[in-house]
């Protein structure tokens, strides 16, 4: 992908296109490519879906929909760009397992990253909102930022991930985001 040139990406783009593609499809699927790309009914990305980047290895499980949800590697590695470092991103090995925290500089001094600046202690749901948002820009083929973008509306999008977390139904349901939060924390602090 060309870091210069914001209309190679979005759809049209087969690496960015998998990825911003629905969790549930297959961006392999000649079909699932070319309903997205033409925009036909039942294809339409919205802000309402969750997108392969925000699972782990990009791919979702049809029978449990949470499963590698928020573990994705690029969401890992926007997270810790913005608030730990761009060096630190890519220490990220996106496996899953929450052992992905920075040790590349133990022992050596180096400039305060802004988690610290501002005194974040761990993950929040907010703050994962936010750099999904980022992600789902970058990847786009849009030039400048605005809110609305097509069919997607990035407002809507960060609404939907904060409320995944923050309203979660059940106390099964607030376990796991507590779980999933607490291994992000891991992850990146």
């Amino acid at each position: 992908v060309d870091p210069d040139d914001k209309h190679s990406r979005g759809f049209i783009n087969d690496a960015c296109g998998r990825l911003l593609c629905l969790a549930e499809f297959d961006w392999k699927n000649p079909v699932v490519k070319a309903g997205i790309r033409d925009r036909l009914e039942g294809y339409i990305v919205t802000d309402m879906s969750f997108l392969a980047f925000l699972y782990d290895k990009y791919q979702t499980n049809p029978d449990n929909l949470e499963e590698g949800l928020f573990k994705g590697k690029i969401l890992l590695q926007g997270y810790k760009a913005v608030f730990t470092s761009p060096s630190s991103a890519k220490d990220i090995e996106g496996d899953g397992d929450g052992d992905g925290a920075d040790k590349s500089f133990a022992g050596v001094k180096v400039k305060k990253h802004v988690a610290q600046i501002i005194k974040m202690k761990k993950v929040t749901p907010h703050s994962i909102a936010y750099i999904a948002c980022q992600v789902r820009f970058v990847l786009s083929s849009v030039n400048s930022w605005r809110s609305i973008d097509g069919d997607f509306d990035y407002i809507q999008f960060w609404q939907a991930i904060v409320d995944f977390f923050e309203k979660a139904p059940g106390r099964e349901a607030h376990r796991w985001v507590d779980k999933l939060l607490e291994w992000w924390t891991r992850c990146v602090m």
